[in-house]
């Protein structure tokens, strides 16, 4: 199977958004020279957050927030 229309190519910078925290994350993991088992440890680590520090966080200015909508619906 195949396209005749030709893809953009993979930005990094553009398609791949990361935090701080993310960043920082895989700084410690390079310089530890840490496996994936264990970046996967150190996020576990961090807990889930609560849904109250969830709603507290600020959106990227100019973005919608995310809505799901119901399946089938043309909105």
């Amino acid at each position: 199977m195949s396209s005749g229309k030709a893809s953009d190519s993979f930005d990094l910078d553009r398609d791949l958004p990361t935090t701080p925290d993310d960043v920082e994350a895989l700084r410690r993991l390079a310089v530890r020279g840490g496996s994936t088992e264990d970046y996967l440890r150190f996020l576990r680590a961090l807990g889930d957050a609560s849904p109250e520090t969830l709603r507290k966080r600020r959106l990227p200015v100019g973005d919608p927030p995310f809505e799901l909508t119901p399946r089938g619906s043309t909105r």
